[in-house]
C-alpha cells in the first residue's frame, strides 16, 4: 500500500496496481433470479454455542465465495465479454444476489457439528 497526500495534505491509502481486477454488472441477472434467503445467524448466539469448547480458532473467509462450485449449467449466466475475450466463471463472483445466502448456506453445513451441538 502506498500513501499519498492529497490537495488539501490529507493522507490516503491507495493500492498498488498488481493486475487486473474484474468488476461485471450482474443487476439484470440478479433481477431475473429468484432470492434464496438464509438469515445470518446473530454472533451471541453462535458465541454462546461456542461456550465450554477446549480450542477455538479463527478461520479467514478471504476468497470464501470463490471456494465454492457454480453448476455447469448455470455458469453460462456469468459469461463475460473483455478485449481478451469471453469468460464464464466457474466458482461464485461477488455481485451475485444469492452468493452471500449460498455461502452462510455453506458455512453453516460445514460446521453444523459445533453450531448445533
Amino acid at each position: 500500500m502506498t500513501v499519498v497526500k492529497n490537495e488539501v495534505n490529507e493522507l490516503i491509502p491507495t493500492r498498488t496496481v498488481t493486475g487486473w481486477r474484474v468488476c461485471i454488472d450482474y443487476r439484470k441477472l440478479n433481477d431475473a433470479t429468484s432470492k434464496g434467503h438464509f438469515p445470518l445467524p446473530f454472533i451471541d448466539q453462535m458465541l454462546e454455542k461456542l461456550t465450554g469448547h477446549d480450542y477455538y480458532c479463527f478461520l479467514d473467509g478471504y476468497s470464501g465465495y470463490n471456494q465454492i462450485h457454480i453448476a455447469p449449467e448455470d455458469q453460462e449466466k456469468t459469461t463475460f465479454t473483455c478485449p481478451y475475450g469471453t469468460f464464464a466463471f466457474k466458482r461464485m463472483p461477488f455481485g451475485l444476489c444469492n452468493t452471500p445466502a449460498t455461502f452462510q448456506r455453506c458455512m453453516m453445513s460445514i460446521f453444523s457439528d459445533i453450531l448445533c451441538a
